[in-house]
């Protein structure tokens, strides 16, 4: 399965005809926002398809998901906040059933404990299901979730302040195999979108299944 994950940059970044030019190039079979204004819902009348978007309560932005297949209505999964006085509404995570796979859409805190702590919500929540946690993390360092791996490009992915390079935007996977990974170019926004081609991993019950009858075979052909 082959999925594009982009932060958009709300009003001054990417516009929806940005969007379905970078769907017309390569062709996702789902496709991950963050930062997705109003505007952004007009996508299906240029590249047909199905969307949804997840308004952040409070903000003129929020999450969306598009993918030319049918697809359940996703769910929303309310993360920690701070407690802090000021500080942002709470944010959520989009969660997606595509066939097998499911598909937590996130745009994460700045607060680097906070941000972990909301990892570690949405990996409780997706239940050890062949699963990916994809978007904007605002996490700097590595990043460790029990049972997922992190199969995400290596590369930077946005500027900070336009001069620091950092590894913002990534892919924590569990029970999935990553075959590509990889940051496109910039385009309008400040962050570049990543691809990744994911499948699902095979069992180790069905992996047992695979050698055994192939171990069969060979007995048959070399009697």
């Amino acid at each position: 399965m082959k999925v594009v994950s982009w932060n958009l940059l709300r009003l001054t970044g990417a516009a929806v005809e940005d969007v379905a030019t970078l769907i017309n190039v390569q062709k996702p079979d789902i496709l991950l926002m963050q930062e997705a204004t109003q505007h952004i819902e007009a996508l299906p009348s240029l590249v047909g398809g199905h969307f949804y978007r997840l308004s952040w309560l409070g903000r003129i932005h929020g999450l969306a998901v598009w993918s030319p297949s049918h697809f359940p209505r996703p769910v929303a999964l309310s993360l920690p906040a701070s407690r802090l006085p000021g500080r942002l509404p709470r944010r959520r995570a989009q969660i997606i059933q595509m066939g097998e796979i499911t598909f937590a859409n996130v745009h994460l805190s700045h607060g680097q404990l906070l941000n972990r702590r909301q990892l570690a919500r949405i990996g409780a929540a997706l239940q050890g299901k062949p699963s990916a946690i994809i978007g904007d993390y605002n996490a700097v360092g590595p990043v460790f979730l029990p049972g997922f791996a992190d199969v995400g490009p290596r590369e930077p992915t946005h500027l900070s302040g336009n001069v620091m390079p950092v590894r913002l935007d990534r892919c924590l996977a569990h029970r999935l195999v990553c075959t590509t990974a990889d940051a496109l170019d910039f385009g309008p926004s400040d962050h570049r979108p990543i691809r990744l081609e994911l499948r699902l991993a095979e069992s180790t019950e069905t992996a047992e299944k695979t050698l055994r009858i192939r171990k069969d075979r060979l007995k048959r052909f070399y009697r």
